[in-house]
């Protein structure tokens, strides 16, 4: 009986034993709308500080969300490859458009299936006018301001050439960011770049042609890229981050699975993002 106890543990144990020093790869997934980056920044953080990962696959299926939180991303894969000196390959999905690109042009290497929908370089920023119902409801807005644009894009009144000039330099300025992300990360003219930056989505073919991608292949391809890039023995050793039980996240992946409208912020929000 014992016997068999300790051949049981043995088999459980031994597999976890072998794994103990070996050099691994890491797989962060980003997937749905881009909104929070804190979860993935925290785990391309702890990954890039460990001395065992050689090397971070970022699975991207997303179509963009906010420009920050986008940024940041980006921003965190730079810094696991010039700090840490890991070798980050970013594999496409379904979608990686706009934003879910953007974080893509930080990595060593971009690997994308033949249907991928990505590009899609751009800014939008969708604003909301209710003045004609508030009259219908007989509801009147007012507003104190201690600024002459305290409140643009206010969804209370129409907007104003002034209002609008406004936004679109801003909106200006941050596709200009996104044009430069794509030029430093591809190693392209910035002037090449603007011509495919009108929002445009590609599949993954026309984007290894337009050379936004490097490689045709899957996840599976994009980890065997990573490991040949850092010098880990095939087949490699895979880790994802441990993530606790979280319903709140259950329930908001359901939703985006069922095709869940883009959530509406109230007042003016920067996206790069692809609405489908």
């Amino acid at each position: 009986m014992s016997a068999l106890i300790l051949t049981m543990i043995g088999k459980a144990v031994l597999p976890e034993l072998a794994k103990v020093g070996r050099e691994r790869i890491a797989l962060i997934r980003v997937e749905g709308p881009i909104f929070d980056a804190q979860q993935t920044v925290g785990d391309l953080k702890n990954f890039g500080e460990d001395p065992s990962v050689k090397a971070i696959v970022l699975r991207i299926d997303s179509p963009g969300g906010g420009v920050a939180p986008s940024q940041e991303i980006y921003n965190a894969v730079k810094r696991v490859r010039t700090r840490h000196h890991k070798t980050v390959v970013a594999s496409l999905g379904t979608i990686a458009a706009s934003g879910g690109y953007y974080i893509a042009v930080a990595a060593d290497r971009i690997v994308a299936n033949p249907g991928t929908l990505t590009g899609s370089i751009g800014v939008i920023m969708q604003l909301a006018n209710l003045e004609e119902l508030m009259k219908k409801i007989g509801i009147k807005n007012v507003v104190i301001k201690s600024g002459r644009y305290k409140d643009v894009g206010s969804p209370f009144r129409p907007m104003s050439e002034d209002d609008r000039r406004l936004l679109q330099s801003v909106m200006d300025d941050a596709h200009r960011q996104f044009i430069e992300a794509v030029a430093e990360g591809r190693s392209l003219d910035v002037t090449d770049v603007e011509l495919l930056a009108d929002g445009r989505i590609f599949t993954g073919e026309q984007a290894k042609e337009l050379l936004l991608i490097d490689e045709l292949g899957d996840l599976e391809d994009a980890i065997e890229l990573a490991a040949e890039m850092s010098g880990i023995p095939k087949p490699p050793y895979v880790v994802e981050p441990e993530r606790p039980f979280s319903l709140r996240e259950l329930l908001a992946g359901y939703l985006v699975g069922q095709g869940s409208p883009l959530p509406i912020h109230r007042g003016v929000n920067l996206l790069y993002f692809l609405a489908l």
